[in-house]
Parts: C-alpha cells; sequence; structure tokens
C-alpha cells in the first residue's frame, strides 16, 4: 500500500524549476535594481519607480523568456514523434528490434527484451518509443504556457517584497533593510525549494545567500560610484 502512494520529487521538476526561479530572480534581481538606485541617493520616489518598473518587466521578460524556451524544446519534441510515428508505419519490424536492444542494453536478456518490446509495441508502440528510446514521458514533457504563468506569477511574487521595502523603509538606511528582507526571504526560499527537492536545505541556503551577496553587492558599489559621480 505504501508504494502505491509513493510519491517522487521528480514529478515535481517542471513547476519547481519555474517556479523557484522566478521567485528567486523576482526578489534578487529587483532588489539588485532598487539598492543601486538607492546607493545613488535618489528620493523615494525615484526608488519606488525602479521597483515597479524592475518587477513588471522582469516579470514579463521571465514569462516570455520561459515560453519561448519551452516553446523549442516542445517543437523539438513534435517533430521527433512524428518521425517516429512516421518510421513505425514504414519499417515496424526494425523499430521493434531497436525497442528491444534499448531493453537489452539495460541488463534485460534478449529472449525477455524481444517480449517485453513486443507487448509495448501491440498497447502502445510510439508512446513505448517516445518513452524508451526518446526520453519523452509526463513528467519531462514541454508545457510551454505552464512555464510562462509559474514564472511570471513568481518573479511578480518575489519582486513585491522589495517594492514593499522600497515604499516603507527609511530613505537613509534603504539598502541595509532591502538587504536584509531579501536575505532572510532569500534563505526561506533556498529553504522551500530544497524541502520540496529532496536536498540539502543548508548547502541550498549557503548558496543562495552567497551570491544574492554578491549581486547585491556589486549593485551597491557601482550605484554609489555613480551618484558620488553624478553629485
Amino acid at each position: 500500500m505504501h508504494h502505491l502512494l509513493e510519491k517522487h520529487y521528480v514529478n515535481r521538476m517542471g513547476w519547481l524549476r519555474a517556479s523557484v526561479l522566478g521567485a528567486n530572480d523576482g526578489l534578487l534581481s529587483t532588489t539588485s535594481i532598487v539598492i543601486g538606485v538607492a546607493a545613488a541617493q535618489p528620493d523615494r520616489h525615484t526608488i519606488v519607480l525602479a521597483a515597479l518598473a524592475g518587477m513588471i518587466a522582469g516579470a514579463m521578460s521571465m514569462a516570455a523568456g520561459e515560453y519561448v524556451s519551452v516553446s523549442s524544446q516542445e517543437d523539438t519534441e513534435k517533430a521527433d514523434l512524428l518521425r517516429e510515428k512516421r518510421e513505425l508505419e514504414e519499417m515496424p519490424e526494425v523499430e521493434l528490434k531497436e525497442l528491444a536492444k534499448i531493453y537489452e542494453r539495460r541488463g534485460v536478456s534478449k529472449d525477455t527484451a524481444l517480449r517485453v518490446a513486443t507487448e509495448l509495441s501491440e498497447h502502445d508502440a510510439l508512446a513505448a518509443h517516445a518513452h524508451d528510446e526518446l526520453g519523452i514521458n509526463e513528467i519531462t514533457q514541454a508545457k510551454p504556457f505552464q512555464a510562462a504563468f509559474a514564472s511570471f506569477g513568481s518573479f511578480a511574487l518575489g519582486a513585491l517584497l522589495p517594492f514593499a521595502v522600497s515604499m516603507l523603509a527609511p530613505i537613509k538606511e534603504m539598502v541595509y533593510f532591502q538587504y536584509g528582507f531579501s536575505i532572510v526571504f532569500l534563505m526561506v526560499l533556498g529553504a522551500i525549494s530544497a524541502k520540496t527537492g529532496g536536498s540539502k536545505i543548508g548547502v541550498a541556503v549557503l548558496r543562495i545567500c552567497f551570491w544574492g551577496t554578491v549581486a547585491m553587492g556589486i549593485t551597491a558599489v557601482v550605484g554609489h560610484y555613480f551618484g558620488v559621480t553624478v553629485s
């Protein structure tokens, strides 16, 4: 009964990747923009406007980029499936032997491999070849709209934090408030993604904090230098 209810982390790979990437990018990139602008010592209106522009532009960019990327993967999958379908119609015997060879290479005996290939082909030959020859299945299958919406929503959600801080934090301490809140939430996101994906929480948190600090530190230096130079 336990095995019937068993869940695997890989089943979450598609939406988890897009959601975590979008939230991290939304939080980190928007915070970095705000820190860079705040370090140049402007007024609150400019800081809030920069946060809003970063949030909207970043969410749209993430959604568009994810859609184009996953659509390219989907086009490739469809082309491979069409070619495989044509080959199954034109030379089914050759394709059957090819499928059996795949099972043999996995350690199955020749007779058993041929029997398995035959039974699977009788049930759904294209599905068998898609799964075992092309590596296409329900888990890894490209879903452009799902990926685009997940990226857009998660980016906007992540960017809401620096946007809110830009409206509420004291101007003089804006950089420190942005960094502090962002690091805490980056740690939370890292822990959630690690827990959901079944990986080590400590490693994920340290990794995201390190690169987050690097990104925000660089933009702070650039913003400060630009502000000093202009003034």
